[in-house]
């Protein structure tokens, strides 16, 4: 209900920003690091990122020369021709640990991968992310951001009176973002059925084998109505800080 029109008709990953959903945003930005490898791990609403992805029209976000009355069509630059994505049904009730576990087999042989809540939009450089971790002595990591501005930390006694209402962004708070990079060792601290932060998170951390990459930069989640709103203006008027792939972020 939070994000109306979209919520209870798609999946969240598929919740439209612009032209494209969200989850075609953060592999586009993934992409334009140069990781094109994707595993998607699909539950509810499945279907609806699968006829996406199979049905794609490239017309809908490039440029293109039409001939021919439309037997012709001249793509000016493409989107995922480069992309490989495997598409894993891993339950409607799974949760985040056991999706991961479900889709270990494609992993192959790497030790390091990535991982997203593909709900939430940032500029930040992956490259320097995925720098900052390979020097850890770490098994996951994720990016935090402060949370809104907007919000207030209410304190007040036990009748319920308010004694202090201070704005967030002057409180040393942080939350998880949703973006991770986890060593292989990440499957030994989760089994069938747990859940990767309430299980997994809390027995690495008194080993001291979970870090986090505080980003102080543009991040921007897609959990309500207004949130939609702010993220649509941006993209629509090409001031979308996630866009790095766009020519004009990227000038020669």
């Amino acid at each position: 209900m939070r994000i109306r029109d979209h919520s209870d008709q798609i999946p969240k990953p598929m919740v439209p920003i612009g032209s494209r959903p969200v989850l075609w945003h953060v592999m586009k930005w993934y992409a334009h690091f140069g990781h094109n490898d994707f595993v998607l791990c699909l539950g509810y609403g499945g279907e609806a990122i699968k006829r996406f992805f199979l049905n794609y029209d490239e017309a809908t976000s490039n440029d293109f020369v039409l001939r021919k009355g439309g037997l012709d069509v001249e793509y000016q630059n493409r989107d995922i021709d480069d992309w490989t994505i495997n598409f894993v049904d891993t339950g409607l009730d799974a949760t985040i640990g056991e999706r991961l576990i479900k889709v270990r087999r494609h992993l192959g042989d790497d030790t390091m991968f990535m991982a997203n809540y593909s709900d939430g939009v940032t500029d930040l450089d992956l490259r320097s992310y995925v720098g900052w971790f390979e020097k850890q002595d770490a098994v996951a990591s994720f990016i935090s951001v402060q949370p809104p501005q907007s919000y207030h930390v209410a304190s007040a006694d036990k009748d319920g009176i308010v004694t202090e209402l201070t704005p967030i962004g002057e409180i040393d708070h942080w939350i998880n973002a949703g973006y991770f990079i986890f060593r292989s060792e990440i499957f030994d601290y989760i089994a069938h059925g747990e859940d990767l932060v309430v299980e997994g998170f809390h027995r690495l951390i008194p080993e001291r084998k979970l870090v986090t990459y505080q980003y102080r930069g543009f991040w921007a989640p897609l959990d309500t109505f207004k949130e939609k709103v702010l993220l649509d203006d941006l993209a629509a008027t090409g001031r979308g800080p996630w866009e790095l792939w766009k020519p004009e972020r990227n000038p020669e």
